[in-house]
């Protein structure tokens, strides 16, 4: 693979990238959209060579999964080893160690000073489904609160949970019951049209004229919230803002789902977002 980015082709795409592209309009269903007309071959660090030669500063990562960049050797190597083993077998029929390693060190990691387990799902919304499923069969209680603005995926549950009407919702109904919508701790454009820190937290404790006036915390099994909103804006809440909800969900017993699937592993800063407002 070239080491440097540059341009071979006397256009963007190239003939090659352009075969592949016709042959994915015969082939692949249109409701797999995609953002470039170019095609990878290889890649490596930052850089990715497309298949006519044309080289580029990769700014996606995978949307923000290639922590390590592509084809880290070290990454390269442990695949290797493992593949060489064997690949899968199905935790819940036959058990290896490396799962349960994982889950060891992600119960080291995770903030809050308490006993944790894990469980590894196969995708954000896989994770977010089964976070909304532990939580009504742990309380007892079905409904969901999400905030305004809030991103937690594309299948029904999480499509329901996110507030981006378009393009992930429009023409996708009718949506999961019993999901409820909160206002966002959105300060630029705040929708009680407050200024921080006079505010008092409107946003974090509308929760409670929620519970008074929409849904009965009696009937709530959980809240769920992004740390920092990606789908949304980039929204980052006031510093006590969690604290505030957090206080709230305990005292009525409700859970407080962290969905740290975009702004975990060290994306903000710290391994995890919620570090930063110091809640668990």
């Amino acid at each position: 693979m070239k080491e440097t980015i540059g341009i071979s082709t006397s256009g963007i795409p190239g003939p090659k990238s352009r075969e592949l592209m016709q042959l994915r309009e015969q082939n692949v269903a249109r409701g797999i959209s995609y953002a470039l007309l170019v095609f990878a071959s290889e890649a490596r660090g930052a850089l990715v060579e497309d298949v006519d030669g044309n080289v580029f500063i990769d700014f996606v990562g995978g949307i923000g999964v290639v922590n390590f960049g592509h084809n880290n050797p070290a990454v390269v190597e442990a695949v290797k080893k493992q593949a060489d083993r064997y690949l899968h077998t199905c935790f819940m029929v036959v058990g290896y160690e490396p799962y349960i390693r994982v889950a060891e060190r992600l119960n080291q990691i995770i903030p809050g000073n308490f006993p944790k387990k894990s469980a590894l799902f196969n995708s954000g919304a896989e994770a977010v489904e089964n976070a909304v499923k532990l939580s009504r069969r742990y309380t007892k209680k079905t409904a969901i609160v999400s905030l305004e603005s809030a991103f937690h995926g594309r299948t029904l549950m999480t499509m329901t949970l996110t507030s981006k009407v378009r393009p992930y919702k429009f023409g996708f109904g009718p949506f999961a019951p019993e999901v409820y919508k909160i206002p966002s701790p959105y300060c630029y454009r705040c929708r009680f049209n407050l200024t921080y820190p006079s505010c008092d937290l409107r946003c974090a404790r509308h929760l409670e004229h929620f519970f008074a006036y929409e849904c009965p915390a009696e009937s709530v099994a959980a809240v769920i919230a992004e740390p920092v909103q990606g789908e949304g804006g980039f929204i980052v809440p006031p510093q006590d803002y969690f604290k505030v909800l957090h206080e709230i969900c305990r005292r009525h017993g409700v859970l407080l789902i962290i969905d740290e699937v975009q702004s975990g592993f060290y994306r903000t800063g710290y391994r995890f977002a919620s570090e930063y407002f110091q809640v668990a």
